[in-house]
C-alpha cells in the first residue's frame, strides 16, 4: 500500500448532534446541486463529459445521503468532516459505509420488525403521548438505511467508467471517464481521457486498461506525469487529451483548513457580515494535449511515447452573489486570477 493510502481521522470535525446533520447534508446537497446545473449552464464540459459528471456526482450525493440516515440517530458514532482541505466528508466514512453495508443481512436479521416498531411508535405517540426515545428513532433509521441504500451506488476510492466512442470533432476516437476520492485531500476528482487505439476494438483490452488506470490515475498527481504513466503503461492506447476535475474545496462553516477564502467566510460569519448558510466551491480544471512523439526504450523494447504539452491549468469559483462580493473584497488578488469570474449560484436558506 502507497503511503498516499493511508488515512486517518485525526483531521476531521465530528458532527455530534441532529441539528448538525440536518445543517451539513442540506448543505452539502445543496452546493452540489448548483454546481452541476452551473457547470452546464457555463460550458465547462462537453454535452458527453456533462452526462458522466452528473452520474459521478449523484454517486456522492447519494452516498451523503446514505450518511445522513446511517448517523441521524446514532448516539454511538458520529461522521467526520475533513478538516485539511476539503470540507466534504473524509473518505473513510465512504469506506466504513460501503463495508458497512456488506453486511446487510446480519444487521437486517436482527432489527424489529417493521410493524412491531410502527406500533411501538402510534403507543408512545397517540396513546402515552410522549416524544418516541432516540433508541427507537434510531432503530427505524437503521431499518431504512438496511433496506434501501445499495452498496454499488456508494461512492468508492475509484469508479470506473466505460469505453464509449468518442464525440465527433473530438481529439480521438475513444473517451473513458473515471473518477477518485483523493485520500490525502478527501475531495472527489472526475477524470476523462480521449484516445487512439492501435487495433479494432479497445474493449477487448478493457480489463487491461481499467486496471492501469486504477493503479496509476486514483490520485491527485501532476497531470502530466500521470498521461506519461498511462501511455508508457499502454501500449496499444495513444492517449491525446485528458481532463482532470477537482471538486473542492468546499468552504463553509464545518471547514476548517488553511485555504485563505474559507477564513474569508469563516471571519465573516464569526462577525456576522454573512448567515451561517454562506458557501462558496472552488473548482479546478487541469489538461494536457499530445503533441509529437518520441521513443524510448532498447532497440528490441522500443516503444513510441507522447509528448505532452505543458499543464493548461483554470481555476473557477462558485458562489453565492453576496459571497462573490465579499470574496473581491477580501481577496482580489485570488479572485482576479480565475480562469473567468465567479459564477453565481443561488443562496442556500434554512428555515
Amino acid at each position: 500500500m502507497s503511503i498516499n493510502h493511508i488515512v486517518t481521522p485525526l483531521d476531521s470535525a465530528v458532527l455530534d448532534s441532529k441539528e448538525q446533520y440536518v445543517f451539513y447534508h442540506k448543505k452539502v446537497d445543496f452546493a452540489l446541486k448548483e454546481l452541476i446545473v452551473s457547470v452546464q449552464q457555463n460550458g465547462l464540459c462537453t454535452p458527453k463529459e456533462m452526462t458522466f459528471f452528473k452520474q459521478y456526482c449523484d454517486l456522492l450525493l447519494y452516498s451523503i445521503e446514505a450518511m445522513r440516515v446511517k448517523y441521524m440517530y446514532d448516539d454511538e458514532d458520529n461522521m467526520k468532516v475533513d478538516l485539511t482541505d476539503s470540507g466534504f466528508p473524509n473518505y473513510l466514512e465512504f469506506r466504513y459505509l460501503f463495508n458497512d453495508l456488506s453486511l446487510r443481512d446480519n444487521y437486517l436479521n436482527k432489527l424489529k420488525d417493521v410493524s412491531e416498531l410502527q406500533e411501538e411508535f402510534l403507543t408512545q405517540l397517540m396513546h402515552k403521548k410522549q416524544p418516541v426515545r432516540r433508541d427507537k428513532l434510531f432503530q427505524a433509521a437503521s431499518i431504512v438505511y438496511y433496506t434501501s441504500v445499495e452498496q454499488k451506488y456508494i461512492f468508492n476510492r475509484f469508479v470506473q467508467g466505460k469505453i464509449i466512442d468518442a464525440p465527433e470533432k473530438s481529439q480521438a476516437k475513444y473517451m473513458v471517464s473515471w473518477s477518485f476520492y483523493d485520500v490525502s485531500h478527501n475531495r472527489p476528482f472526475i477524470c476523462f481521457m480521449y484516445f487512439d487505439y492501435d487495433g479494432k476494438d479497445p474493449n477487448k483490452e478493457k480489463e487491461e486498461i481499467y486496471d492501469v488506470l486504477k493503479n496509476i490515475a486514483d490520485r491527485e498527481m501532476p497531470l502530466d506525469t500521470m498521461a506519461y504513466s498511462i501511455d508508457r503503461r499502454l501500449k496499444n492506447v495513444k492517449p491525446k487529451h485528458i481532463k482532470r476535475i477537482d471538486l473542492g474545496p468546499f468552504h463553509n462553516i464545518f471547514a476548517k483548513d488553511e485555504n485563505v477564502l474559507t477564513h474569508t467566510i469563516l471571519e465573516s460569519i464569526a462577525k456576522k457580515e454573512v448567515p451561517l448558510e454562506s458557501y462558496a466551491l472552488s473548482f479546478k480544471i487541469d489538461e494536457v494535449l499530445s503533441g509529437s512523439t518520441f521513443s524510448e526504450g532498447g532497440y528490441f523494447s522500443k516503444q513510441e511515447l507522447q509528448k505532452w504539452s505543458d499543464v493548461i491549468k483554470q481555476d473557477y469559483v462558485f458562489a453565492p452573489h453576496r459571497i462573490i462580493q465579499l470574496l473581491y473584497n477580501k481577496n482580489p488578488e485570488i479572485m482576479n486570477k480565475l480562469a473567468k469570474p465567479p459564477f453565481q449560484v443561488a443562496d442556500l436558506k434554512m428555515k
